[in-house]
């Protein structure tokens, strides 16, 4: 029998511009991420169906299609629907596995989030058996050179990340490993997955996606955009045990924010409190690195306008307590002490976030059929969304779904009733087809300044 191995490719050595060797290794294309994601979209997963690198996907498409039908492929069809294993779940097993698809530690049924131990067991079963099947190795092979390229290319970002200012910051000294890794196929989607293995080391991951290319089809890196993405996603780590560890200090205010904000946070796939909390807290720590970096006002003010216009709303407030620990190291030497008084300052953010949601306006109906119909005739020609208050009438923000692209309805045109407290979308459907898109408040607002409260548009036609 062949012997199932998968490299990992390393582009260049581990010591970078200056950066610790033995906390951070260069950028890579990893296998087991490239595997796991390719598995994942023959699955159906809208996050892992990008084609926003042509170059690589056409070949995704054109090697595995012939085995869509595989069992594992079914297997994972089941956990998705199940077991919500979609988003950062695969992300999270594909690490916890070695060179030959064997798990680095005993898997238990806290292993992984959302894994299950049987369903991991049986999953990595055929997942080996799918790599023989799919001839996955020779795949890879002919790939090389693109990875290689690909992780060179990331150079530019990477030797701007400041790994000392984590440190500094949440005052624990790092022990991680950090890695780097660019996955072709993700498109905009990255995670922050971790692995702690038996003797306590933890690897601390930022799979970063791919979802700009050069003329020729080869990623695009800008270093701005891609630079931000990776400060975040080495927050999560130092951030998400903290939250765990305190769930009790947050729990009554973070489901108050939560039911407050649910609409916004679910089309983000944060369907939880804690979820929404850990997101907040790095987004905020992410602003404060900015500011410690000395940003321009311009920047730190952009980004505190994406994370208001995500229903973060407190976040200003979070980055000044952020700010209030940073200048009180002595009575606090790091945010795991300091979690205590960001729970009390939690108090006034539920306030916040209710009096603020209360001020918002709201979709009261749709004209032409009821959200989440399932039996809407393909010969309607508008969608009249009404609201509960004027809007200010300029600009529109209707966004695609979490089911993709292919569920957005043709729109023909958008138009404001008069009044402006209804928009009118001209569309063309087609019969025996599912449909969903999102209206958000980027430019849905009230005179006063307030964004709409998210809301999502479920509906399916007849045949």
């Amino acid at each position: 029998m062949k012997k199932l191995t998968i490299f990992i490719f390393l582009a260049f050595s581990l010591s970078v511009f200056g950066q610790n060797s033995q906390l951070i290794e260069s950028p890579k294309v990893d296998k087991r991420v490239e595997l796991m994601s390719i598995v994942f979209r023959l699955a159906g997963n809208e996050e892992y169906n990008s084609k926003e690198m042509k170059l690589y996907t056409d070949k995704i498409i054109q090697h595995f299609t012939p085995y869509k039908n595989h069992e594992l492929i079914q297997f994972a069809q089941k956990m998705r629907n199940e077991n919500s294993i979609s988003f950062d779940a695969p992300m999270s097993l594909a690490i916890f596995l070695d060179d030959n698809l064997d798990p680095l530690k005993e898997l238990t049924d806290n292993s992984l989030d959302r894994w299950k131990k049987e369903d991991a067991i049986e999953f990595i079963k055929l997942l080996k058996k799918f790599y023989m099947d799919a001839a996955c190795d020779s795949f890879f092979n002919d790939n090389q050179a693109l990875y290689n390229e690909t992780a060179s290319r990331f150079t530019s970002v990477y030797k701007n990340l400041d790994l000392n200012w984590y440190t500094k910051f949440y005052g624990n000294e790092p022990t991680e490993k950090f890695k780097v890794v660019i996955a072709l196929g993700n498109g905009g989607s990255c995670y922050g997955p971790s692995f702690v293995d038996s003797a306590g080391n933890k690897e601390v991951y930022a799979v970063m996606g791919v979802w700009d290319t050069d003329d020729e089809g080869m990623p695009m890196f800008d270093v701005d955009t891609y630079l931000s993405i990776l400060i975040h996603e080495f927050n999560h780590s130092f951030v998400n045990p903290l939250l765990e560890k305190n769930k009790d200090l947050f729990q009554k205010n973070g489901e108050e924010i939560f039911e407050a904000m649910k609409q916004e946070m679910n089309a983000q796939a944060y369907g939880k409190w804690e979820t929404v909390l850990n997101e907040a807290l790095v987004r905020a720590s992410v602003i404060k690195y900015y500011k410690d970096h000395h940003a321009d006002q311009a920047t730190i003010d952009n980004l505190y306008k994406t994370e208001l216009q995500y229903g973060f709303l407190w976040i200003k407030e979070l980055v000044a307590e952020l700010e209030k620990y940073d200048s009180n190291k002595i009575t606090y030497p790091t945010l795991e002490s300091y979690m205590p008084k960001l729970a009390e300052a939690y108090h006034s953010y539920a306030g916040i976030v209710k009096e603020f949601d209360s001020k918002r306006p709201k979709v009261i109906s749709i004209k032409e059929f009821e959200n989440n119909a399932t039996d809407v005739s393909a010969d309607i020609k508008t969608i009249t969304i009404h609201f509960d208050r004027p809007l200010i009438g300029a600009g529109y923000s209707i966004n695609i779904g979490t089911k993709g692209r292919e569920a957005f309805p043709q729109v023909e045109a958008i138009n404001y009733s008069a009044g402006n407290k209804s928009v009118v979308m001209e569309v063309q459907l087609e019969a025996g087809k599912e449909y969903q898109f999102v209206l958000t408040g980027k430019n849905f607002k009230t005179p006063e300044g307030f964004p709409l409260k998210t809301y999502e548009v479920n509906f399916s036609t007849k045949e």
